[in-house]
């Protein structure tokens, strides 16, 4: 009996083992479940000597978070106003900003020390956004602010985390090489806050940058400003800034290149007027090149018919002068590889009615043969079409015919059915739609009456995607129809064209010269189907 009961006991202590070993080791493959992610940032604890301290005589400043923290970009992100003769040193250890003063500080003077987007947790990176640290080494902080709000100059719309900042009058520069000292971000609303400062007279200006050193960069970034400096001897609130890409104000080619296809490709800091352009050197090759300018001429693109040339000089020309001769070098043995293909102008599966099938070809081209298409309606093969070059563009072609409402159709170009400059062929492929109905588009009636007679305004219909779909110069009152809109959301923006030059001009900071004025009409232009929407527009006195 006894022996009997020592088995059943190993037996009942085995099996436990066994079931042991399987529950832990089916714990052990199991991987960890993580949570979510974290986007809180570092939460302020603790400071010594407080933030907003007078009387401040400490040599160093410690700042505890909740959370470990690093320092980033600190160069750019990381300011001192008043500036001091050596920068702060900041040292991370741990969950403990450790600040020290190398240099003594200025009696009776307000510092303030602006972090920015420097300040940030260890795992996540989720910054401390417009973090700033106060104190006054006499008994007075400085206490006025300023607060206002940064919108886009033409969509009227907030912009969000861009940098407002002041410059005191006597050190009014926004084209050297120091960030500002007293800066902010705006928040989601566009709306920013500057505490903290002393009384003195000051430029203000906005900006939305790309490099993120606070540093304004013409060709990348977008500026905002005042054109008169602002008192500060009491809290000001209400600063309003546009801010806007400004035009450069000397011509300059941004980038060039000689495309893998034989093609040239440049593009402009300008807008141009009347552009063209000019193959200087090898004269025989400018009487055959083919150019395409893009709609706003900032860019074009040029193809030469000859390219056994070792180099070649290319002119951009504007109104008949000159701006920029540019040069452009080939290998004698360079190959360049080609196929020609085509967009069309179908919008979503549908070609709008009042519109007829138009191909757009990446590559100028010569000849098509119709018989390599074939063109089927409802399944049935039809020939009544026709099949015409663009007169006004040497990219395009149409393909017209009778189209019916709820008829599919589908159209295969054989390979070589279009060839292009040197002997470029497209390869097979199909297209296929079906007519849009007219019960789908609406038309929008308007009545613009203007403020002031004999000055010039500029009418833009936007669509619920804030492309321009429709442009009207306007002098005096009148009315108008835009037929033919796919049903949805359009908008009504209103540029007040001052020098009549029927666009919008922007501004220049450094002639201090503001944006030509643009109004968004607040009000949302709904199209419906089938329908004649009648507003009426009145424009504000500018």
């Amino acid at each position: 009996m006894a022996k009997n009961s020592i088995v059943s006991k190993s037996s009942n202590f085995n099996l436990l083992l066994l079931a042991a070993s399987l529950l832990f080791g089916c714990a052990s493959i199991q991987q960890p479940q993580g949570g979510p992610r974290d986007t809180t940032p570092p939460k302020v604890l603790k400071m010594t000597p407080e933030n907003l301290t007078t009387n401040f005589v400490a040599k160093k400043v410690n700042i505890e978070f909740d959370e470990f923290v690093k320092i980033q970009n600190e160069f750019k992100e990381f300011s001192v106003s008043p500036e001091m003769p050596s920068q702060p040193v900041l040292k991370v250890k741990k969950k403990i900003l450790e600040i020290s003063f190398p240099d003594s500080l200025e009696k009776n003077t307000t510092y303030t020390l602006n972090f920015g987007k420097a300040l940030a947790d260890i795992n996540e990176s989720n910054t401390v956004k417009n973090f700033t640290y106060v104190f006054a080494t006499g008994p007075k902080l400085d206490s006025l602010s300023i607060r206002g709000k940064i919108t886009n100059a033409i969509t009227g719309e907030p912009e969000i985390d861009a940098v407002a900042f002041i410059l005191p009058i006597e050190r009014d520069t926004i084209f050297g090489k120091g960030k500002p000292s007293i800066y902010t971000t705006t928040d989601s609303s566009g709306n920013f806050s500057m505490n903290n400062l002393r009384k003195g007279v000051y430029k203000i200006y906005g900006l939305k940058e790309k490099g993120g050193d606070k540093i304004y960069q013409q060709s990348t970034d977008e500026i905002a400003f005042l054109k008169d400096s602002i008192l500060l001897d009491k809290n000001i609130d209400s600063i309003h800034l546009k801010i806007f890409k400004e035009d450069a104000s000397q011509f300059r080619v941004l980038d060039k290149r000689l495309n893998a296809d034989g093609s040239i490709s440049m593009s402009f800091n300008q807008k141009l007027k009347k552009p063209e352009i000019v193959v200087q050197d090898l004269p025989a090759l400018d009487a055959t090149k083919k150019v395409k300018f893009t709609k706003n001429n900032d860019s074009v693109k040029v193809w030469l018919m000859d390219l056994s040339f070792d180099s070649t000089k290319v002119a951009i020309v504007n109104e008949g002068k000159s701006l920029q001769a540019v040069t452009f070098t080939r290998g004698k043995k360079e190959t360049y590889t080609r196929t020609l293909t085509a967009t069309d102008n179908i919008e979503g599966e549908s070609l709008n009615p009042n519109k007829p099938f138009r191909l757009t070809f990446n590559f100028p081209v010569e000849k098509s043969d119709i018989s390599k298409i074939t063109f089927l309606e409802d399944s049935v093969k039809r020939t009544n079409f026709t099949l015409t070059k663009d007169s006004t563009d040497f990219l395009s072609y149409y393909i017209r015919y009778p189209w019916k409402v709820k008829k599919p159709y589908i159209i295969k170009f054989e390979a070589a059915a279009f060839t292009a400059i040197f002997d470029t062929k497209n390869k097979e492929f199909t297209k296929n739609f079906q007519l849009g109905s007219k019960d789908d588009y609406g038309t929008l009636a308007v009545k613009i009456k203007t403020p002031e007679a004999n000055k010039s305004y500029i009418l833009e219909v936007i669509d619920g995607n804030k492309n321009v779909v429709n442009t009207l110069v306007i002098r005096n009152d009148t009315s108008a129809t835009f037929a033919n809109y796919k049903a949805g959301k359009y908008f009504v923006r209103i540029t007040y064209d001052t020098n009549k030059n029927g666009k919008w001009d922007t501004g220049n900071v450094a002639a201090g010269v503001q944006p030509e004025k643009i109004w968004n009409e607040p009000k949302e232009l709904s199209i419906r189907a089938l329908w004649e929407r009648n507003e009426i527009i009145d424009i504000p006195k500018e």
